[in-house]
């Protein structure tokens, strides 16, 4: 199979390179800067005792002529509506495209722009970040990928192309309800983020102070709520997994939302936390803590963007 990664950045780079690694056939989407600093040092993956440095076939938009087999998206929500364009000269009528995005709304954009026949159900979750040198760190071991049909159950072509997927260096399953593991995992970054964000700290930084540990659960609490309306309930062992992460003591552990944040960067305030807003609205479920979250981002947004 012909895979094209659009994106080489903290994820998309992190899981484009382990397919590379594994003797897949895989290309990389690029802008042309970051294909330029990627011919000069390599795609490289460092932390946690690696340093791996792989020399990937590169693409720009332009050079883009034929359709692949596989589109892995993973880009920044922000980048969706571009990416898509760029994209569609690598979309043939037998592409399968597997979103990376967190929440919910992307699908939306690529069920309407190729078609829900094409378009996967994608859950990735790895700790990383790129560095001053534009190389990809590691900051932690989680990483895993997850894929599914949008409509649920496991179909020939999913499981063909979890053969394809299924490579040494992260852990790969097949959902038959991926939709619900989207949510699960929406209501776990929105609670992440929620609590580092508004705290401005680290969940050890929060867990350390008095009625930090019980506002963590609150903020678990609401997005707990949002997934159980929609029609996906968080599983009480996850639940009580993500409270455990989101309060540990002495954790280092901060969102990749935090990090733009205190980076200064935009964050995917209106993707993660305006549209799961929108919909507990709509289904009448009460989230002050995430609405403040939201608000919060909003006011930073404006003021890195404006």
């Amino acid at each position: 199979m012909r895979i094209l990664v659009v994106g080489a950045g903290a994820t998309g780079g992190f899981f484009g390179a382990r397919l590379v690694r594994a003797g897949r056939d895989v290309t990389f989407l690029v802008r042309p800067r970051r294909a330029a600093l990627l011919r000069e040092r390599g795609l490289r993956i460092t932390g946690l005792g690696e340093n791996e440095i792989l020399r990937p076939e590169l693409v720009t938009a332009a050079e883009l002529a034929e359709p692949y087999d596989v589109v892995l998206v993973s880009v920044k929500a922000a980048a969706l509506e571009r990416a898509v364009e760029d994209v569609a000269p690598a979309v043939g009528p037998r592409t399968v495209i597997v979103p990376f995005l967190n929440g919910m709304a992307h699908l939306d954009t690529l069920n309407a722009r190729f078609g829900k026949e094409s378009v996967l159900g994608g859950v990735v979750k790895v700790m990383t970040t790129i560095n001053a040198d534009g190389d990809i760190l590691r900051v932690g071991p989680l990483a895993g990928f997850v894929l599914g049909e949008q409509g649920g159950g496991v179909s020939p072509r999913v499981a063909e192309l979890g053969k394809e997927l299924d490579v040494d260096g992260y852990e790969f399953t097949v959902s038959a309800d991926i939709i619900g593991e989207m949510w699960r995992k929406w209501a776990f970054i929105a609670s992440l983020g929620a609590i580092t964000c508004l705290m401005r700290g680290s969940v050890g930084d929060v867990a350390a102070v008095p009625g930090g540990a019980e506002f963590a659960r609150a903020v678990i609490a609401e997005a707990a709520a949002v997934a159980s309306a929609a029609g996906h309930p968080v599983p009480d062992a996850e639940l009580e997994a993500s409270t455990a992460i989101c309060t540990r003591a002495g954790s280092p552990i901060t969102s990749s939302m935090y990090r733009d944040v205190a980076a200064g960067n935009p964050a995917e305030v209106e993707h993660v936390f305006g549209d799961l807003v929108a919909r507990a609205r709509a289904m009448s479920v009460d989230t002050p803590l995430l609405d403040l979250a939201t608000l919060h981002l909003r006011v930073h947004q404006h003021r890195v963007t404006s």
